[in-house]
């Protein structure tokens, strides 16, 4: 079988793995068994990612990044440099968990800032942005805009990553795509132009 990704020399790529093509893997970096990484991701420098995990499709993880079992992330995903994910609660070094992992899931184009922690069974939804050194312990709602420790929803972020200002009739325009969102019931949606 053709290999159709880039792995660099240091990087260990255990069996039973699904590397997309056009994907490229960096120095020192350990894709473990069972994964399946999308089509033209980018793994940095010194990177995890455990047995099991799901990659979509262009998801960016940056150096020192630790991704454990249990966690998905979607399509265009951004994991910040040296962010990491847990998937047990109440870990011990002489207890075994390995049958209680808690699942993850990333929504499509999330961020997730450098040096912030997800803390297990905490979904973060699609184009949330995750600030940087955030510690995540509750659900994060699409488009939402998270920092601090715990983390706590300060705005709304558009799909190209812009703190999106609404008007008095819910509306806000994305300042570099133009992309109109809709603020209502405490959740934000992506409008088509016009509306």
């Amino acid at each position: 079988m053709i290999q159709n990704y880039f792995a660099h020399s240091s990087a260990v790529i255990d069996e039973g793995c699904i590397i997309g093509k056009g994907t490229k893997i960096w120095h020192f970096s350990h894709i473990m068994e069972g994964c399946r990484i999308g089509e033209n991701c980018n793994i940095g420098q010194n990177v995890v990612i455990s047995p099991e995990v799901t990659l979509g499709n262009n998801v960016k993880v940056q150096n020192n990044v630790s991704v454990y079992t249990g966690v998905t992330c979607g399509d265009d995903v951004f994991l910040g440099p040296s962010c990491v994910f847990t998937n047990v609660v109440n870990p011990r070094s002489a207890v075994n968990r390995k049958s209680e992992y808690i699942k993850t899931h990333v929504g499509r184009g999330a961020t997730v800032g450098a040096n912030a922690t997800v803390v297990c069974g905490h979904d973060i939804g699609p184009y949330a942005f995750i600030g940087a050194g955030a510690v995540v312990t509750k659900q994060v709602p699409a488009y939402a805009l998270v920092v601090g420790n715990p983390a706590k929803q300060i705005g709304w972020m558009s799909e190209y990553g812009h703190r999106l200002r609404f008007d008095k009739h819910g509306i806000a325009v994305c300042p570099e795509s133009k992309e109109r969102y809709k603020q209502e019931n405490n959740e934000v949606r992506k409008t088509v132009t016009g509306n």
